[in-house]
């Protein structure tokens, strides 16, 4: 099972792909309660330099209730997290995943969270698709 749905941007700059992929969760439900800046986080903290990398961490208020409902553990796998990073091995590109929500179900082993994930899979995805990039994983 793959980790992330992804896709690359490659007609996009860093700070457009970031807004893009906000409007693109926000018109399927997701709002972003988190953000996340590894670039900067890094730099302050250890002093290390690594490529623009943003963490936007996602979530769907309806799939989340229905997710706590079944197990009240699976809070520890929210929000969906997003990433929004430069892609260092095409530069110019920009690489955006979103977690694989099935991974709750295989995690927790608890098949009742499998309607929900499905639900999230398919709003993510459709998200991912919205913006429009190449080389997609998300099908």
């Amino acid at each position: 099972m793959n980790i992330a749905l992804s896709t690359t941007l490659t007609d996009t700059d860093f700070d457009t792909a970031i807004d893009s992929t906000k409007r693109a969760l926000s018109e399927r439900g997701f709002g972003v309660l988190t953000e996340i800046d590894m670039q900067a986080t890094l730099k302050a903290k250890l002093g290390e330099d690594m490529e623009r990398y943003m963490i936007l961490g996602a979530c769907n208020p309806g799939l989340a209730h229905r997710a706590v409902g079944v197990m009240k553990q699976i809070g520890l796998l929210l929000p969906c997290n997003v990433i929004v990073r430069d892609d260092t091995a095409t530069p110019g590109s920009v690489i955006v995943e979103a977690m694989n929500p099935a991974i709750m179900v295989e995690v927790t082993g608890e098949p009742e969270l499998g309607a929900v994930a499905s639900e999230a899979t398919a709003k993510l995805k459709a998200a991912i698709a919205a913006l429009g990039g190449t080389g997609s994983d998300y099908a």
